[in-house]
């Protein structure tokens, strides 16, 4: 069982502290949410899991099975087992969804994977999220749909079999039949691989269709409430005011 855990962890970009003190562990095999409203540091801290260079953590850790990632490159992260859907994917005219979904298998590998092998894994993957084999001959976000391209990187989710998976607001510009198809890709991946997943969003909506076993809220870049289920229902009733007075997240 993978374990990814941040400890205390503070980030800044050049202009402002982001992240101060944030706390999480999460493992292979359980559903985590963490919800804030825009601004909170959500996506900073999907980002600086993965290693982005404009964000700079200024105290605590990043551990993964014990083994601290601060150092390493985002693909070595990717290496050990890490994934990040992004928010926005950027397209790239010119190279097919599978040329890059096999690109990207050997990166993680010492020797290229065969192409009987892929050729298989592909066809399992694509049969299981119920994508048209087609789908995966065009290049890669080139004039897809958002709901296309968040389509494509749970594929990648798929293919790669990451042992933990970060979705940064996966389900953002989305409607409700593309919100959908992306939910419960994720739960089927969860069913089948035992991924391990921090579903990162600020509307409740996707919650819907992947239920988390465990919630958290960030406001004003600390977690400032843990819990399962109900303090999502408890969203839906009232929003983050009345959260925000209760921990006091503004002192």
């Amino acid at each position: 069982m993978a374990e990814l855990e941040i400890r205390n962890l503070h980030v800044r970009t050049e202009e402002r502290e982001i992240l101060r003190g944030v706390d999480l562990t999460v493992r292979t095999g359980e559903l985590h949410a963490l919800l804030g409203p825009n601004g909170s540091g959500k996506s900073t801290l999907a980002n600086t899991i993965m290693g982005h260079p404009g964000y700079e953590v200024t105290e605590g850790q990043i551990l993964f099975d014990g083994a601290e990632l601060r150092e390493l490159a985002p693909h070595e992260r990717a290496r050990l087992g890490l994934f990040l859907a992004f928010q926005y994917p950027v397209a790239v005219p010119g190279v097919s969804v599978a040329n890059f979904l096999r690109m990207a298998i050997n990166a993680q590998r010492d020797e290229p994977i065969k192409v009987k092998d892929f050729g298989r894994q592909l066809d399992h993957a694509v049969k299981l999220l119920d994508v048209d084999r087609s789908f995966t001959s065009r290049h890669l976000n080139d004039g897809f749909s958002g709901g296309e391209k968040k389509r494509a990187e749970i594929l990648q989710m798929a293919m790669l079999k990451p042992q933990i998976a970060v979705l940064d607001e996966t389900d953002s510009g989305l409607d409700i039949d593309a919100l959908r198809t992306v939910a419960e890709g994720v739960a089927k991946l969860h069913a089948e691989q035992g991924i391990g997943a921090l579903i990162i969003t600020h509307y409740q909506r996707i919650l819907d269709y992947v239920k988390p076993q465990f919630v958290h809220i960030l406001l004003d870049g600390r977690i400032v409430m843990r819990g399962g289920p109900e303090l999502v229902a408890r969203l839906e009733r009232e929003g983050y005011d009345p959260i925000r007075e209760e921990v006091g997240a503004n002192a």
